[in-house]
């Protein structure tokens, strides 16, 4: 993916509902971004000497114009087209290659868990692991770099290295666990759904080894440095690109610096650690929910 991107949020509606959905109930108050705001977006960024796209959501495929918003940014010069999605609509063939024609270059779906249970559990959409499974197949087929992302929480966690041994087999490109960003929905199920992430850990790292081994890149987001000792260079936030968001309601100027100034959280302590020029802490309302117990800072000076 390119070193800057454009996060587009072209619309909120999605065939999953999600106990962890961040975007809560903005399905119901914002319709589709129409396709001539998307397209004054794209221009927008590449003045700016953007060369990086995600369209996203809510759930992008179901949006009418997807695929003439696609074949816009290759027309404008992206270099990197990345649909981020929950995979279902990919478990039709013809989808996949009509989305690779109009130039995509990244597939991104949601995977939550090894099996259906989990995973529909979850998304509250009964069938989606199958079509999304099936999408994963049907995107590495048709030469789609595919880069899945799956949110830990309190259902799947233990789970994890059973759907990273799911993903290398389905042969993705790269992997990564999202601890869950508790807003949205995630708040309103706060008192279920998250669990610490000290007891999650080890099954992050049994997850991880997985890809580790088999030469599959693989990252965690959302996990302080702390808690990723052996395994710093999997924190993603080290290789996320930066760049706007576009949003319903406003455009972020860089999600880099909100995540920072306003997403995360790091108390005093954290200066002491040797990770802390890099270190983003974890998501604010972690530590309302269970503290900061966990996080011990690292002594020494980062390598």
């Amino acid at each position: 993916m390119s070193a800057r991107r454009v996060d587009i949020k072209v619309g909120f509606q999605c065939n999953n509902l999600c106990h962890f959905c961040v975007q809560g109930d903005k399905r119901d108050r914002f319709p589709d971004r129409p396709l001539p705001r998307i397209l004054a977006d794209l221009r927008r960024a590449r003045r700016e000497g953007i060369d990086g796209v995600v369209f996203t959501g809510g759930e992008p495929t179901l949006h009418r114009g997807l695929l003439d918003a696609v074949a816009a940014a290759r027309t404008l010069g992206f270099r990197g087209i990345q649909i981020q999605t929950n995979g279902r609509s990919a478990a039709y063939p013809d989808f996949c290659r009509r989305l690779k024609a109009a130039g995509a270059t990244e597939f991104s779906p949601a995977l939550h868990g090894p099996d259906a249970k989990t995973h529909d559990g979850l998304t509250r959409a009964p069938g989606s692991f199958r079509q999304t499974v099936q999408g994963i197949r049907n995107a590495v087929a048709c030469g789609l770099s595919v880069i899945t992302n799956s949110v830990v929480t309190s259902s799947n966690y233990r789970k994890l290295p059973a759907l990273a041994r799911l993903l290398v087999g389905l042969g993705v490109r790269q992997y990564q666990f999202a601890f869950i960003h508790i807003v949205g929905r995630a708040w309103e199920n706060r008192s279920w759904i998250v669990p610490r992430k000290s007891d999650a850990m080890p099954f992050v790292r049994k997850g991880l080894d997985v890809g580790l081994r088999a030469g599959v890149r693989c990252y965690t987001e959302a996990i302080p440095y702390c808690l990723m000792k052996g395994y710093e260079a999997c924190v993603a936030e080290r290789i996320i690109p930066d760049g706007p968001v576009v949003d319903a309601e406003e455009t972020l100027k860089s999600f880099r610096a909100y995540r920072q100034a306003h997403g995360k959280a790091k108390r005093a302590e954290c200066r002491r650690c040797r990770w802390d020029p890099v270190c983003e802490g974890p998501w604010k309302e972690y530590p309302e929910i269970h503290g900061w117990d966990e996080f011990v800072p690292v002594r020494g000076r980062a390598r």
